[in-house]
């Protein structure tokens, strides 16, 4: 009898060390980006990565609000946000934990929380996608209001995506005057909206429309895929705001199952060993860490003048300016 005892003992030893020795992570990050970093991890530390995804219809809201519905009985350890903004929501509504990776080192302050509720990495930027040999190139996100270009530029429904983040970003840093103003003026300037920033890019690779504000990597899938547009990083002149960069944002969630092997996959998320693979993937994202290899056609940030954003202040602001980007967007 005890001699079963033991075995049974040593059963649920095993059984639980072999739970212990997992990590469940949530992505928001592309599945084709992220997945062979999670593959790596685990082939490299032996700890078993069960990862769910977000899906293309539900993007960057399906797992937030899934971590939301679990908060009292949290079912991942880990979140890979592709931004900040919505790491916000959740250290707000006390989704979150604290944690001070020894890979943070080396990261702006800017890109991450000031207690480390999140931690950013790997960034894309916002810039212009433009045709090729455009005589009259756009410089500041404000061409959109200037008359020579009535008609001839494109950009994302504000509704959804970066765009979003990126109009709120500017409300934080003008005012909500200066922000609804300039909304109006994309309105007088007959702005096309398109349903995301690849159709946009799509529209000025095949001469549709003269420019577009597209994520970094909009843009660079096309200048490889030789389309005949060019780059320009938009707000770089003393007097002009900066360009608006937005970081991935891992983070650990509060009283998850496996806090350790969560800590673990979050050191080595923000290792440059994991920047300088999503700087050579096709996302071609910037690396944070100073000294990660990247190839040539990135512009390294120490090269780019950056917005300088409080994405605690985005996140309110975006849950603010909906009705108003909603009602701007239905009188069009």
């Amino acid at each position: 009898m005890r001699y079963i005892i033991t075995i049974l003992i040593s059963l649920i030893f095993i059984g639980c060390q072999k739970e212990s020795n997992s990590v469940t992570i949530y992505v928001s990050e592309d599945q084709v980006f992220s997945e062979p970093i999670l593959k790596e991890f685990q082939k490299e530390t032996g700890i078993k990565v069960n990862a769910i995804y977000d899906t293309e219809e539900s993007k960057s809201t399906g797992v937030m609000n899934r971590l939301i519905a679990e908060k009292n009985n949290p079912q991942a350890d880990v979140y890979w946000a592709n931004e900040p903004i919505r790491a916000e929501v959740l250290k707000q509504k006390g989704i979150l934990a604290p944690y001070e990776s020894p890979n943070a080192k080396g990261i702006p302050n800017n890109f991450r929380d000031k207690r480390y509720y999140w931690t950013g990495f790997s960034a894309r930027v916002r810039l212009f996608i433009v045709q090729k040999g455009l005589k009259d190139r756009p410089h500041s996100i404000m061409a959109y209001s200037n008359p020579n270009f009535r008609g001839k530029a494109v950009i994302a429904n504000p509704l959804f995506g970066t765009t979003t983040a990126h109009i709120s970003a500017l409300f934080t840093i003008w005012g909500e005057d200066k922000g609804k103003k300039f909304l109006q003026q994309l309105k007088a300037n007959r702005v096309k909206l398109s349903t995301s920033n690849g159709e946009s890019a799509d529209f000025v690779a095949h001469k549709s429309y003269l420019f577009s504000l597209v994520d970094s990597d909009d843009a660079i899938s096309r200048l490889k895929a030789k389309e005949p547009i060019e780059i320009v990083y938009p707000d770089q002149d003393k007097d002009e705001v900066g360009a608006f960069v937005v970081p991935n944002a891992v983070m650990l969630i509060k009283n998850s199952p496996h806090q350790e092997m969560g800590k673990k996959l979050i050191d080595y998320l923000l290792s440059k060993k994991s920047e300088e693979r999503l700087a050579f993937a096709d996302c071609a994202q910037i690396p944070l860490h100073k000294n990660v290899p990247m190839p040539s056609y990135i512009k390294p940030l120490k090269d780019i003048k950056v917005m300088p954003v409080d994405f605690e202040k985005v996140a309110k602001e975006m849950i603010a300016i909906q009705p108003y980007l909603k009602e701007w967007v239905e009188e069009r």
